[in-house]
């Protein structure tokens, strides 16, 4: 531990999920107060257990970033238990079936756009008043994907969500940047969560067709991506802002297979 986030307060939504869970871990480990924020209370207590069995300082609210009203009491909650938020990592998201623009609900899509953007709009917006009264500015940070760069076959909802992140994140950069509150992005590629279970139905089957199609031959870890978002929260990353961190192996790239580099 370096104290890298000493005396900041985080909120994190999504929070009991495999990328913001380790997203949590990594700032308390780094002595921030973190509010674990996620729809489910069981994944949000056993993120809070596992940073305060090393001495971390953590609390969880249950949240559904679709309910303004519950954007705005996590807020408060954050507030109450550690005072003003400096941090707000946006991570929750609601992925739709593999489906084209014809056969896509429209329950799904408006699902989607509701928990992958108007569940970051709302966070923002309740988040930035509390950076603002701590007088020292603040860092939104929102999970995008590389998802965002490339159109993928089937996956209109997920793709067009995560686009919209980035230019988003871009918005609320030049809006707040004279409060020195900054907004940035990261977008992960092919990282080995517990999502990927339900796709490939194993993580070594995972790793076998995807990892060849980066450029590091590999898959990413949630490690790697709770690292970049230490790194643009924390004040290594002051003069940061409107800027979009692809962890992606080198994914958006090289999208496809190659044949073999001489």
């Amino acid at each position: 531990m370096t104290g890298r986030m000493k005396n900041k307060v985080a909120v994190i939504t999504g929070g009991g999920g495999g990328i913001g869970g380790e997203v949590a871990r990594t700032f308390a480990r780094e002595g921030a107060s973190v509010l674990i924020a996620d729809i489910s209370q069981a994944q949000a207590d056993k993120v809070v257990a596992s940073i305060k069995e090393h001495g971390g300082s953590a609390a969880a609210f249950v949240l559904d970033v679709n309910d303004p009203k519950q954007c705005e009491a996590a807020i408060k909650a954050a507030e109450s238990h550690f005072g003003h938020v400096t941090t707000l990592m946006n991570g929750a998201v609601a992925v739709t079936p593999d489906q084209n623009v014809e056969n896509l609900s429209l329950e799904d899509w408006e699902r989607t756009l509701r928990t992958n953007l108007t569940g970051y709009f709302l966070m923002c917006k309740y988040a930035i008043p509390s950076m603002r009264a701590s007088g020292h500015g603040g860092s939104v940070v929102n999970i995008a994907s590389s998802h965002g760069h490339y159109a993928l076959h089937g996956r209109i909802g997920y793709c067009t969500t995560k686009a919209a992140i980035h230019h988003m994140t871009r918005v609320i950069a030049l809006d707040y940047g004279h409060e020195n509150i900054r907004c940035n992005s990261i977008s992960p590629g092919p990282i080995d969560t517990d999502r990927v279970l339900r796709r490939f139905g194993t993580r070594e089957k995972s790793n076998a067709l995807r990892g060849p199609m980066q450029v590091l031959g590999r898959t990413g870890t949630v490690a790697e991506v709770a690292n970049a978002a230490l790194f643009l929260a924390s004040d290594e990353a002051s003069f940061v802002t409107g800027a979009d961190l692809r962890v992606d192996g080198g994914q958006t790239i090289w999208k496809s297979k190659q044949p073999e580099r001489a």
